[in-house]
């Protein structure tokens, strides 16, 4: 699934094509997405202005005159500018057609969405959602009020969309593993010193694969249509049983909440 990383990298492709264009037409292939797409989209926000991209967890907003569109890319999806001469694939979806080329949305999976709102910020997607892990809200305080008491696995609970937005499981693993935190640790019993370690750990493995372009994979492209090229920078992550760069003891994978994990057993504890 696009994580934080490969949402802002799509957001930061797509959003100097679109941002001041007018909406000239609307195409929409298929509406059986996760949430069917709204009908009458189409006549709805023909002819408006895109007066920006932002983005909320791994939520991509399309400010427009007097609405907002929530995009989703589902767990392969991909949203990328094209000339408006390009075909249509099998699983492109919904095209946002400008004077300067084509915004469209290709979901093999269908677990994306594009809903209509007046809104984002009080839709119940995302009017709950916990804080931006590269702004100011997502603090030690934070981090440590959230984990305090709780017997959940810290990696779980980094992966909870309330606690910290936009970390799923391949940053998750990572920034456990800078922070040296073995990922099936209780929250509730882990110091404030490495806590604060771990929010800097997380920070710094976002910063640094928005930098690369995100991570690909298997089929993430940006909006520019590019790959993401932090794969390379992957110290656990789908490395099972290769030897740790610190260490060199083998990675190990085990699964947590029906997700893969990899960890190093001597350098996380």
């Amino acid at each position: 699934m696009p994580e934080l990383p490969e949402v802002e990298t799509t957001r930061r492709g797509i959003s100097p094509h679109i941002t001041g264009q007018l909406i000239e037409q609307v195409i929409v292939r298929d509406r059986r997405l996760r949430w069917p797409v709204p009908v009458g989209l189409e006549q709805r926000i023909t002819g408006q202005k895109i007066h920006g991209v932002s983005r909320r967890a791994k939520y991509l907003l399309l400010h427009l005159d007097d609405c907002e569109l929530i995009v989703h890319l589902g767990m392969s999806g991909n949203l990328r500018f094209l000339p408006d001469s390009t075909a249509a694939a099998t699983h492109d979806h919904v095209d946002w057609v400008f004077a300067t080329g084509t915004l469209r949305l290709n979901d093999p999976r269908r677990f994306g969405c594009v809903l209509l709102t007046k809104h984002a910020a009080t839709h119940r997607l995302i009017a709950k959602l916990g804080p931006e892990p590269l702004d100011s809200g997502f603090t030690t305080e934070h981090l440590q009020a959230a984990c305090q008491g709780r017997k959940v696995a810290i990696k779980q609970l980094l992966m909870n969309a309330h606690v910290v937005v936009g970390i799923g499981n391949i940053y998750a693993s990572e920034a456990l593993f800078r922070a040296g935190i073995n990922p099936r640790r209780a929250a509730g019993n882990i110091s404030r010193e490495r806590l604060h370690a771990l929010v800097a750990a997380v920070r710094a493995v976002l910063e640094e694969s928005i930098e690369q372009g995100g991570t690909t994979l298997r089929d993430f492209v940006g909006g520019d249509g590019r790959p993401g090229y932090f794969r390379i920078a992957l110290k656990v992550y789908e490395r099972a049983a290769e030897p740790c760069e610190r260490c060199g003891a083998p990675i190990r994978r085990i699964v947590q909440g029906q997700r893969a994990t990899y960890y190093c057993v001597e350098c996380q504890r």
